[in-house]
């Protein structure tokens, strides 16, 4: 979804893009792939087999993918907090500046002003997005998030019910066992994010069979409560002796973490109502995208409101 897509060029100009975009295509498989084989070796994801010219050959994992109500089960929800401890926790070859979060909303920002919408109820709901003042509100977003303690860690950054497998020899177990996949936004980028990437997706089911293709319920985001049984999971896993602190000292670092991920709440609604604008204009899959962007951007409005901003 480069932005040459949405811009037109001379012929010059043109092969000029697509040897830039050859090479950024390439420069993208090589390091996924590296990516997702060092992934398979820690145990992580599926095993890597070969890699030819456009895709690769990976393990076939006799699972399903969770439903969106599945997130909420206390169980899962502590499983998926550890996998994604585990994720956060390594070291990959990649830049470790978290350039990747602003960076990308910057350009899809940049392409969203200068989208045109021949569909009247496409133009009618990017307006209503555009009255928002979005490079505006991105300032103030990223004033706030700067001001917010978050340690960089590598993240999944879409980790959301389709990309969490539920393995078939578990299901019927006391110990689920989960893994999750898809890592094509993966990327150094900052802990709140992914967790409060994973918090808004409670809210979002996207197996609904009638247009616009999900169901948005933004009452299902996470209580205080779930929210602080997912934080302690996490931090038991990445933070050896965690379980043996005292509940004050405890009790500082969930209210900490609660503060970080909410505020970075507003970032996921965000970037994904931005991404959903401009795959309204160059995806033909079959989606209510600017549906979709409009719900991510009240969602966004209504998180502050609740955090008082």
């Amino acid at each position: 979804m480069g932005l040459s897509l949405l811009m037109s060029c001379n012929k010059g100009d043109n092969q000029e893009t697509q040897r830039e975009n050859f090479f950024q295509g390439a420069e993208a498989m090589v390091m996924e792939s590296v990516m997702f084989a060092i992934l398979a070796e820690r145990s992580l994801g599926p095993k890597l087999y070969g890699i030819f010219p456009r895709g690769r050959l990976e393990q076939y994992i006799p699972s399903r993918k969770l439903e969106t109500e599945e997130l909420r089960f206390p169980d899962l929800s502590a499983e998926i907090a550890e996998k994604m401890a585990r994720f956060h926790g390594m070291s990959m070859p990649f830049n470790k500046e978290p350039k990747w979060l602003f960076g990308t909303m910057e350009k899809y920002l940049k392409q969203v002003l200068k989208i045109k919408f021949t569909k009247e109820s496409h133009a009618r709901k990017l307006n209503k997005c555009l009255s928002s003042n979005l490079p505006k509100e991105m300032a103030n977003l990223r004033s706030l998030l700067e001001a917010t303690s978050s340690p960089v860690v590598f993240c999944h950054n879409d980790c959301q019910e389709g990309n969490i497998l539920l393995l078939n020899e578990s299901e019927n177990s006391e110990k689920q066992s989960l893994m999750l996949i898809d890592f094509e936004y993966s990327s150094y980028n900052y802990r709140g994010f992914d967790i409060g990437n994973h918090f808004c997706e409670w809210m979002y089911d996207y197996t609904y069979e009638k247009f616009p293709f999900f169901k948005a319920s933004f009452s299902n985001y996470p209580t205080r409560k779930q929210q602080i049984h997912f934080i302690s999971s996490y931090m038991t896993e990445c933070q050896p002796g965690y379980e043996n602190l005292s509940n004050e000292e405890r009790s500082k670092i969930e209210n900490e973490m609660l503060t970080e991920v909410n505020r970075f709440a507003l970032a996921s609604h965000f970037f994904w109502g931005l991404w959903s604008i401009v795959q309204a204009k160059i995806s033909s899959i079959e989606f209510g995208y600017m549906e979709y962007a409009t719900a991510r951007f009240d969602a966004y409005f209504q998180q502050k409101r609740r955090l008082g901003l």
